[in-house]
């Protein structure tokens, strides 16, 4: 399915047809890079808590062995193992009564035996029955490490959303100031062939014309510039979504402030979630040097077989054995009483971290609606003050065929007029990048 969904958004973008903000998204969390690996680290962390799970239920190991010695021990060892000890290999068979120093008489079969091959088969099952609840607790552990994992991922998502946003918002207000500067350079072209008209005529100076030229000029500069920071976003938008990207779906400049309250982004927020999932690690170490206070008790069972050639008899020479391990530690000069009151403390310090998220958290949120509330008002007066400045230019235009304005006083109005354009854009994208922080820090969701 998701690769009919990554095929669905591939033939979207390849066609050439316009990428709206919602697919983009779409094709953001499937395709972008970063958001994967953070998938991968979820992984591991799944794959971490699955074996600290299993450590449950023990561990079965199959041992061989292959030994060749003439070591007398081992030799006598090997037979004895394998069930194939005579008398013999005791010296009986120097034994001699008659001899009244028989004690003393060295058995050469025993003490410089032939080499001998010797190969153990062993199967051994080994399980803890109980552990000081340390396991359970690096369970607990684990879960909450898994937590921060996927809480990672979604801070990782939620600032990819975030830059995509104003990504597409960015393009929005370069489209929109490269419409307006394409107006007043029309409007300035029509002057040109006003001001052509009327040195032909006599009633303007060849400078007056220049003047006009010279900021027709820095007009078209500053659209080619606006177009070459297009084709960079356009880029960056491609790195985003880790594909071609050549034509999006153009938003409205202005972004709608996001209805919710304060502590509503405090209780959802990802930095305050892991900072309360911290604590919870912590908490749970307590527990697991608590552990150390407690005995520990393991079973194992073993079953095996010996010969001189590989599983050889190897039911005749089969053997078991069976048994439980307890294990208490009663002295240990003070480490364990340290390590639980080390734990303690990294537990009042995750416990601060809780309250000074929650704290900066707050503050993040209060200086960014300021922030937007003084462009919303920014952006009121610059909208008045730029149809100000379009009357005034319009005005000293008239003025200047009538010759009653010098080109330089209509030049210098156009000047403001488009100081006001560009000032008035980069407002709009101020406030937008901050509703898109704000938007982020309740991690992308809007109510």
């Amino acid at each position: 399915m998701k690769i009919l969904f990554i095929l669905f958004f591939a033939a979207l973008v390849y066609a050439n047809e316009s990428l709206a903000l919602n697919k983009a998204i779409d094709l953001l969390k499937v395709n972008n890079l970063e958001i994967k690996n953070a998938n991968l680290d979820l992984k591991s962390a799944k794959k971490d808590s699955d074996i600290v799970y299993s450590s449950n239920w023990g561990k079965l190991d199959f041992i061989q062995d292959f030994v060749n010695s003439n070591d007398a021990g081992n030799v006598f060892g090997f037979k004895l193992t394998s069930r194939e000890a005579s008398f013999g290999d005791f010296g009986f068979a120097e034994f001699d009564n008659t001899n009244p120093n028989i004690l003393n008489v060295q058995a050469n079969d025993l003490n410089y035996p032939d080499s001998r091959n010797f190969f153990s088969s062993k199967i051994r099952y080994e399980v803890p029955l109980f552990t000081g609840f340390k396991i359970s607790s690096y369970e607990n552990v684990m879960k909450s490490m898994i937590r921060i994992k996927n809480l990672q991922k979604n801070q990782i998502i939620y600032e990819k959303i975030y830059e995509i946003k104003k990504s597409f918002y960015d393009m929005a207000l370069l489209k929109q100031s490269q419409k307006l500067l394409t107006t007043i350079l029309n409007n300035i072209t029509k002057l040109e062939f006003t001001t052509q008209s009327m040195i032909e005529v006599g009633y303007a100076k060849k400078v007056d014309l220049l003047e006009v030229q010279s900021k027709k000029g820095n007009i078209k500069r500053l659209i080619h510039k606006i177009i070459s920071n297009q084709k960079l976003l356009y880029h960056y938008i491609s790195f985003l979504l880790n594909q071609k990207i050549t034509k999006i779906k153009i938003p409205s400049i202005e972004v709608k402030m996001p209805i919710f309250s304060n502590e509503e982004i405090l209780n959802s927020n990802l930095k305050v979630l892991q900072a309360n999932n911290a604590l919870d690690i912590q908490k749970s170490m307590i527990n697991v040097s608590q552990a150390s206070y407690y005995p520990s008790l393991g079973a194992f069972a073993e079953i095996a077989t010996a010969d001189d050639t590989f599983l050889g008899d190897a039911g005749k020479h089969s053997s078991y054995t069976i048994g439980a391990r307890l294990n208490f530690n009663i002295f240990n000069a003070g480490i364990n009483k340290t390590k639980i009151e080390k734990s303690r403390i990294q537990y009042l310090k995750s416990k601060n971290q809780v309250q000074l998220s929650r704290i900066a958290i707050s503050l993040k949120i209060q200086r960014i609606r300021t922030q937007i509330q003084t462009y919303d008002l920014d952006i009121l007066s610059l909208k008045k003050e730029l149809e100000l400045a379009n009357e005034i230019y319009n005005n000293y235009e008239a003025r200047y065929k009538e010759k009653l304005s010098s080109m330089s006083d209509v030049i210098i109005k156009q000047s403001s007029q488009i100081q006001k354009i560009l000032e008035l854009q980069l407002t709009y994208n101020k406030r937008n990048e901050r509703i898109f922080a704000l938007e982020k820090i309740a991690n992308g969701e809007q109510n």
